[in-house]
């Protein structure tokens, strides 16, 4: 089974969509040295149920096209192998897979009812080529 891991937050400002989690839940936020601004959030004590998150940039303006929801990251075996599933049962793929250096390797898919989702399969090795 390819278990929830991971949720991401796309958002058009960041220090306000920060400063709106932290004030209504309480949520902390750390910025994470990657090649793009990223956000590490830690919802909650690491022994109580629930998992983190982190928070990016939106890379579209809200024209239809934009990432409005959060996005639910699944841990897979094989990236590859995921995104062959996810066409040849009816889904499309929204971001082709691309590298997070030194974590691993990400695709966003779309499920057959329009909803977007992460797929990651961790790999400590990967670079960008």
């Amino acid at each position: 089974m390819a278990r929830v891991v991971h949720f991401e937050i796309h958002a058009d400002d960041l220090a306000r969509a920060v400063k709106f989690y932290t004030d209504t839940f309480g949520w902390e936020f750390t910025k994470w040295d990657a090649p793009v601004e990223y956000w590490l959030i830690k919802t909650g004590p690491a022994n109580e149920p629930g998992i983190d998150g982190g928070m990016l940039k939106r890379n579209h303006p809200l024209d239809g096209k934009a990432i409005t929801a959060y996005i639910c990251t699944l841990d897979v075996a094989s990236i590859d192998d995921s995104i062959a599933k996810v066409t040849r049962n009816g889904g499309q793929i929204a971001l082709p897979k691309d590298v997070i250096p030194g974590v691993g390797w990400l695709a966003y898919g779309i499920d057959t009812e329009g909803n977007i989702f992460g797929m990651m399969q961790a790999d400590p090795n990967a670079q960008m080529k």
